[in-house]
């Protein structure tokens, strides 16, 4: 099998890249029922090192300041969102749209560029999947859309110093999503996960799910020590990759199926919740002992994100009853590398929403009246998908709506409460209007 790009190229100047033929019996191919690797990267390898040498965490330096676009004359109305994902360290976020992708700085809120690809040649412009690699150059592009700018089953590699593909990736079936770090690209397909070293996409290894239309997976950001998160092969059961002490760990989460889930840069904690979407529960992936477990609600939802904050003392969720979450988690981060008995970290509960009131008859009536709450919420719009993080600024929550709304919320982490709104903006408009 061969991968290419597109002969005729949308971008000025370049080159088209093809890789060596295949064949579906090689060795090398291990899974030809899904995959076709690519071989020939005489670009990609010095692009990568260099964004990887050169990408920043700090939220006051984007490595991209000005806003660019490669159709000089776009549509003036706004382009419909089909994607939304925050970069590693959630100081950036990125918009796939029906036309092609964009990029914001998150704190303060502005458009740093955009690549619209609508009226060039050969090409439809949607982009379902774009993942960033922190701050730098290069991103992950997966078609997407009624108009998808490239076939759903390939992953483009695209530097933007360049502004064009500098190596994909093609599988047999379609992509569901992609995660980056340094050193590593991740591909999800529907039952499958494989593992890339990024410089020269050379297949680690592969992972086989339970059916996984939703394309979960989660990646540590530490560099050296990665830790990979994904669906075990039953339903409720989650798989631990620890890449570094080559072991692996199964979970058994839920009695339902496990629809989200979150990792701690550092891979230490994991955060699950199940297709009933009323309790959320985290664990040490080190030893896959419960840590904690919080409730959402009384009635059945759709999880749509979970989010630590980056010391993990805070959880977000966000669902389609239209309320965020934050919840206190009671975690000794210094314990974690010791195997401890269930429940060693419920002692110091210092928020007074945190346990329902009527924990003093704990025992008599069910669990589900000495639940751990809340300490603070959100109202948005019921039913519309919206994702989570929290922001650089103490206290504050930043929630993305995918009819392209922007908030920045703040919550008292002594008295907890209703959140308080700092900002609020639609994304797609002009930066101007921010």
């Amino acid at each position: 099998m061969t991968s290419t790009l597109p002969s005729s190229s949308p971008w000025p100047n370049a080159n088209p890249f093809v890789s060596p033929h295949m064949s579906e019996n090689s060795p090398e191919n291990p899974d030809s029922d899904d995959r076709s690797p690519l071989s020939d990267l005489s670009d990609i390898s010095a692009a990568v090192t260099d964004a990887v040498q050169t990408s920043v965490t700090s939220p006051t330096n984007a490595a991209v300041t000005t806003v660019q676009n490669i159709n000089p004359n776009p549509n003036s109305s706004p382009p419909n969102v089909l994607y939304l994902s925050f970069n590693q360290d959630y100081g950036c976020f990125a918009a796939g749209t029906d036309r092609g992708f964009r990029i914001y700085n998150c704190d303060p809120l502005r458009e740093i560029f955009r690549r619209d690809f609508t009226g060039t040649a050969n090409s439809g412009g949607g982009i379902g999947v774009v993942q960033m690699l922190f701050r730098c150059n290069i991103l992950s592009l997966v078609g997407g859309g009624p108009d998808p700018q490239y076939p759903l089953n390939k992953v483009m590699i695209w530097d933007d110093h360049q502004s064009r593909c500098i190596g994909e990736l093609s599988f047999r079936s379609e992509v569901k999503s992609v995660r980056l770090r340094r050193d590593r690209i991740v591909v999800v397909l529907a039952q499958k996960i494989f593992v890339y070293n990024f410089s020269d996409l050379k297949l680690l290894h592969q992972i086989e799910t339970v059916a996984n239309p939703k394309g979960l997976c989660e990646v540590s950001q530490v560099s050296g020590s990665m830790v990979l998160v994904c669906p075990g092969l039953q339903k409720g059961q989650v798989r631990v990759e620890h890449y570094a002490s080559k072991r692996t760990k199964f979970i058994m989460a839920h009695d339902s199926r496990v629809v989200c889930f979150a990792l701690t840069n550092d891979g230490r904690l994991l955060a699950t919740c199940s297709s009933k979407g009323t309790l959320v529960r985290v664990y040490n992936t080190l030893d896959g002992s419960l840590v904690q477990e919080v409730r959402r609600g009384a009635d059945r939802a759709e999880i749509y994100s979970l989010a630590f904050s980056p010391t993990a003392q805070w959880l977000a969720v966000s669902s389609d009853k239209g309320t965020v979450h934050v919840f206190n988690l009671k975690v000794d981060s210094a314990a974690l590398g010791v195997d401890r008995p269930r429940g060693a970290s419920e002692s110091n509960s210092t928020s007074p929403s945190a346990v329902s009131h009527l924990s003093f008859i704990r025992g008599v009536l069910p669990k589900y009246f000495s639940s751990e709450w809340s300490v603070a919420q959100f109202r948005l719009q019921e039913g519309l998908q919206h994702i989570v993080a929290f922001g650089h600024q103490k206290n504050t929550v930043v929630i993305l709506g995918m009819d392209g709304s922007f908030y920045r919320c703040q919550f008292d982490a002594a008295t907890g409460g209703e959140m308080i709104l700092l900002e609020h903006h639609s994304f797609l408009m002009s930066e101007e209007n921010f």
